[in-house]
Order: structure tokens, then sequence, then C-alpha cells
């Protein structure tokens, strides 16, 4: 179904760096474009769908669409709440501002003075909301179950990698102090002289600013006798993130900070069992001994002794994958977003 040329709810990237806010309207649009007469503003995602300029938004969103009083803009930056609100309240457009508020931390004056203006406020856990007064709805990020979906044999999944080994151990995202690289490299460095069918994969991009990070990374490997079991993948294409989730016996999520964490949710989508750090949403994806284990940000000892514990035995590990799945098909499917997302549309409509 195409983008509607007179859309009733516009949706916002305006980013041209791919990020998790861009995995979740990439992965969303096409969803809501069945959903709603539905208008796209933003960097041409990966899956195809082409955005209009904010210009072109502006110049839609001088008359309301056929049938109602106004039009939604739903934004999840900074920026975007500025360029609607500068729409709304300077050019007097008929539209009205939902945004969507993953920050788990006490907001700066400035966000938290654009985010009062808005007309509804999505959070995606209880503790984001916990942040945000005028939270309207708490809505978790959902999968693409037809995008992210298990291997038919996840213990020989890791075959097709062709890396050493029998078993994948992966941290998907940027390599960077805040998502924990070093903390899993140290966690790896600990393990795998333990654990000789296993070997990790750090699937991301170091940007400029934190390949010297990156470096020192690949000389502590190196030194430990471990850089053919220890890979870095570099920045994997959008596309073949889900193979290297289905390869991985076991995902690792071991950031610092989070303000939700999309990754560990895809990988459960594929079987992965999963160890994460107690941060972002993970507490509400993992339980403990049933389908993954929960560690404290930073604690490379407790990671590697997670694996271990995991690793022992590898058809259990592939059960507790299995489970993970499970726990993303009963309570985190896109499905389940979009409608939460609708109802928040609905109510603002509603209230005209």
């Amino acid at each position: 179904m195409p983008l509607s040329p007179n859309p009733e709810v516009i949706v916002f990237n305006l980013k041209e760096r791919y990020t998790g806010v861009s995995a979740t309207v990439n992965a969303l649009v096409p969803l809501q474009m069945a959903q709603w007469q539905l208008g796209y503003c933003g960097t041409t995602l990966s899956n195809g769908v082409q955005g209009m300029t904010l210009r072109e938004a502006i110049r839609i969103s001088r008359r309301p669409p056929p049938g109602r009083a106004f039009r939604i803009w739903h934004v999840r930056r900074d920026h975007e709440m500025m360029a609607g609100l500068w729409a709304r309240d300077m050019l007097r457009l008929p539209i009205r501002l939902v945004f969507t508020s993953a920050a788990q931390h006490r907001h700066g004056w400035f966000p938290r003075w654009l985010i009062s203006r808005m007309n509804a406020v999505i959070s995606t856990t209880d503790k984001a909301a916990s942040f945000v007064p005028n939270t309207t709805a708490v809505i978790a990020h959902g999968i693409d179950l037809t995008r992210f979906s298990p291997p038919p044999d996840k213990l020989a999944a890791w075959a097709d990698s062709g890396l050493p080994g029998r078993y994948g151990i992966g941290v998907f995202g940027r390599v960077r102090p805040d998502k924990g690289t070093d903390v899993f490299v140290e966690a790896m460095i600990a393990a795998l002289p333990r654990l000789p069918d296993a070997t990790a994969v750090i699937a991301g991009l170091a940007q400029p600013q934190h390949q010297a990070f990156e470096e020192a990374l690949r000389q502590k490997i190196a030194a430990a006798g471990l850089s053919q079991r220890i890979v870095f993948l570099g920045e994997v294409p959008a596309s073949q993130v889900a193979d290297w989730y289905r390869r991985c016996l076991i995902c690792v999520a071991c950031p610092r900070y989070e303000p939700f964490g999309l990754t560990p949710f895809e990988a459960a989508a594929t079987g992965c069992a999963l160890i994460c750090s107690r941060t972002g949403a993970f507490e509400a994806l993992v339980q403990p001994g049933v389908n993954g284990l929960l560690v404290d940000p930073g604690d490379a000892s407790g990671l590697a002794h997670a694996l271990s514990t995991l690793l022992a035995d590898p058809s259990a590990t592939a059960a507790i994958g299995s489970q993970a799945l499970a726990r993303v098909k009963a309570q985190f499917t896109l499905e389940r977003e979009a409608e939460g997302v609708s109802a928040v549309y609905r109510q603002l409509f509603a209230e005209a």
C-alpha cells in the first residue's frame, strides 16, 4: 500500500544516519500504511520507503485532510519537536504533535519544555514515563516477526558464518564505551579459553571519534591471542543483521546505559538466548533462568560467568532461546506496538 498524497498522519525521521529510531520507523511505517492515510517525512528508509521534505510536509499540512479537523505529526527527536512547534504555533498549521520518548533519565530543561508542548506523549517503558509527567501511553517497541525469525536448527546455524567454532556469541550496535563494547571484550577474553567451541562477533560501526577505542580493543584481543575468536564484523547492512542473529546462539547486550535497546529483542525473535545488563527495557524482556540472564552494567566478570553458565549445555541454551522467542511473540510484536500507537492517534482525533 503506497503512502497517501494527503495523509492524516505524517511520521518523521529527520536524520541521515541509521539509528535505533530509524529502525523503529522503518519497521512501523509499512504496517501503519495499511492502517492510516500515512505520510512519511525524512531520509529514505532501508525498506525503500521514500520520504517527503520538511518543506513538503508543511505545504501539505496547511489545510487538514478530508474528514479531519487536523493532521497528526509523529516526531521522535528534539529537532523534530522544534519543527513541529514552529509549524503548529508560529505558522498556525492545523496539526497535532505526538512525541515518542525513550530516555530513562531526567531531560534537560529545553527538551522538557519541548515535551511539555506536545499534544500526546508515548513513553516506551514505565521508567521512561516516570521522567515525562505528560505521558499519554506506555507502548514498548515491537519486533517484525516476518523479518526476524529463527533458523531451522539453532545449534547448526553457526556453520553458515564461515568463522571458527560451533556456536556464536554476538553483540550488536555501535562500538563505543556507553554500549559496553569494552565490557564484552573483557568478558570474552576471560570466558573463551574455557569455551573452545565458541566464537564471539562484534557487529557494529565505530564512528571516527571511537576508532581509537576500537583499535585499543583489537590490540587487547591480539595480546590475549584471541583475534580469530573475537571478530569485528564492522557495520553490517540492515538486510544482513537478521542472518547474524540467526547464526548466534547467544546475544549479549551489555551497555552501560540504554534508553530502550532493540537488539536483544530482535535477536530473541531469532531464538537467541540472552545476556543483558540491567538498563533499557531489558528487564522487561529477560526472565532470568527462563530465557536468559541479567548482569549489572559494566560487570565484565559477571558477564563472563553468565556466558560460561549458559554454554555449559548448548542444547539447554537453545531451549532458553526458544523461550526468548516465545516472550517476544507474547509481549513485543510490531502489531502490538502499532495498535498502541493507533490508539493514541484515535484518542487525539476523538478529542477534536
